[in-house]
């Protein structure tokens, strides 16, 4: 699958050099018998909401998208960045539509390994949308504070 990095709202194709993955449930499980990873591994029935464990060690999230309409690791990437404070890459890994890349980044995703797809088509989910209604862990201003901020400055 190709991997494509998110950067400055562009995509590019990137080289993943060769690191030791692993499971939460196995890191969880031994966490001195994986030290040596740098990639761990989430799938999505995951319940991270109560997780008391310190992802620092870790350079990649992987977030698993078995199904392109099950949407359980948008939450897991936000719980991830805004409640653990996870500042390293979150990849959604799966089976991923163009169509749900905007939404992702917007959940603070930010590789992605797709099926299909390469960095120029990535790309243009991004011009299709000029404002967000919502806050999301982008930390972009959703479009009814922009309106509230302009109609007090008139």
């Amino acid at each position: 699958m190709p991997l494509l990095k998110f950067a400055h709202d562009t995509f590019s194709p990137a080289v993943e050099e060769a690191q030791e993955e692993v499971t939460l449930d196995a890191w969880l499980e031994n966490p001195h018998a994986h030290a040596g990873a740098t990639i761990l591994v989430i799938n999505n029935d995951e319940d991270l909401f109560d997780l008391r464990c310190d992802f620092a060690g870790f350079s990649v999230i992987v977030l698993d998208f078995p199904s392109f309409a099950d949407g359980r690791a948008y939450s897991q990437a936000r719980l991830l960045r805004e409640r653990y404070g996870f500042r390293g890459e979150i990849r959604a890994r799966g089976d991923i539509l163009r169509d749900q890349l905007f939404f992702m980044v917007r959940c603070g995703i930010d590789g992605f390994e797709m099926d299909t797809g390469d960095a120029a088509t990535a790309n243009d989910a991004f011009s299709e949308f000029s404002f967000a209604y919502q806050r999301a862990a982008d930390k972009g201003e959703p479009i009814w504070r922009m309106r509230l901020q302009s109609a007090k400055a008139a």
